[in-house]
């Protein structure tokens, strides 16, 4: 029975060992991979520039630095710090944002198909949500200091509930997490989203979804 015994730990052992590994990311060959934006070759991510060509600026970003433009029908902003941006970050899994918000600016309804996220506040206070695949809500109003998660792939906001400017930095485990806007994907898709569809959906009149169309299809995204 000894062996029997044995050998049913080892297989066990075995199949956990290969399951855990399926699960994670693999481990990098290499220091890094600086993402090359001018390879044509297309690959699930960005091919490396060579060794010889990378220079420390491929590791640097200054692009949250300066408060965004919120001048907008969102009144919020979005700077985006990922691989696009900030090649240095290709394979590394990780990105981070800033979000300037105005006095009511919304980061509207939206979801991060690819991460997760931590909200971090650094000044004024936000209104952070998340809604659970059980449509449970989970919400917490944040001052500067505090931090808040959102799990991969739920819809969430943050809305400025003070009266002055707020400021926060999202982190994410993504190099390029996505970013799927509700109002725009909905109202503002090209080519639209049949209006019977949206209407089923909503429970509405044509004239609503019609009105909604005309002030999310030419819209522009809080996100840069």
């Amino acid at each position: 029975m000894a062996p029997l015994r044995f050998l049913a730990l080892l297989l066990l052992s075995l199949a956990v060992f290969v399951f855990t590994s399926c699960r994670a990311d693999p481990d990098p060959l290499q220091d890094f991979c600086v993402a090359d934006f001018q390879a044509n070759i297309t690959i699930d991510g960005f091919p490396c520039k060579t060794a010889s060509s990378v220079v420390s600026d491929d590791f640097f970003f200054d692009g949250l630095a300066n408060a965004g433009n919120t001048n907008n029908m969102f009144g919020s902003n979005i700077t985006g710090g990922n691989v696009q941006s900030f090649p240095g970050l290709n394979t590394l899994g990780l990105s981070i944002n800033r979000g300037d918000f105005a006095p009511g600016g919304v980061n509207p309804l939206h979801s991060h198909p690819r991460a997760s996220e931590i909200v971090f506040v650094l000044k004024g206070e936000l209104l952070v949500g998340f809604i659970s695949t059980a449509n449970v809500f989970y919400s917490k109003v944040l001052k500067a200091g505090e931090s808040f998660i959102i799990p991969r792939g739920l819809v969430h906001f943050q809305y400025n509930t003070g009266k002055d400017n707020a400021v926060a930095i999202t982190a994410f485990d993504s190099q390029l997490p996505g970013v799927v806007l509700a109002p725009l994907t909905l109202f503002g898709s090209k080519p639209a989203i049949p209006i019977d569809v949206l209407t089923k959906t909503f429970q509405v009149d044509a004239s609503v979804i019609q009105l909604l169309m005309s002030k999310f299809g030419q819209a522009t995204s809080p996100y840069n």
